[in-house]
């Protein structure tokens, strides 16, 4: 049987992902909101007003998920879906006032996460780190990406 390494990667980038949502979720719990329910309103304080199908793909779940999501959070007053002034058959997802006072919170528990993933680098390392993080997720949405495999 062959071992498996655990440095490779694709390996590194999945787990660095998965302990930054584990580590923002610990620090996020007082909220009484899902991992998933985060990544939505997180997603809409970036970009507030977007498609829900936009938003089902940003999130990366299906339709019939984000519907589920949305429900809910519609529910307990955290979003708000309205037509798509340019597509009847789409709706906009916007953010309700029920954010507004826990952004700030929200942004100190995100500064907290990047500061513990980032401690003992320098600040040109973590420039250096985002730069080629960059590159590599422009070298993946690039349409030659087959390529250069």
């Amino acid at each position: 049987m062959t071992k498996l390494d655990n440095d490779t990667l694709g390996f590194v980038i999945h787990d660095v992902a998965r302990m930054l949502r584990w580590e923002f979720d610990r620090r996020a719990q007082t909220f009484n909101l899902t991992r998933s329910q985060w990544s939505v309103l997180v997603a809409l304080i970036r970009e507030n007003g977007v498609q829900q199908r936009t938003l089902a793909d940003i999130a990366d779940v299906t339709a019939i998920t984000m519907t589920g999501l949305l429900d809910r959070l519609e529910r307990d007053g955290w979003v708000v879906r309205k037509p798509d002034p340019e597509d009847r058959r789409a709706k906009r997802v916007y953010l309700t006032a029920k954010i507004d006072p826990v952004m700030s919170d929200i942004k100190a528990i995100v500064k907290e996460v990047r500061a513990t993933a980032l401690h003992g680098l320098s600040a040109q390392e973590r420039d250096q780190l985002i730069r080629l993080m960059l590159r590599v997720r422009q070298n993946l949405s690039s349409q030659d990406s087959h390529e250069n495999i």
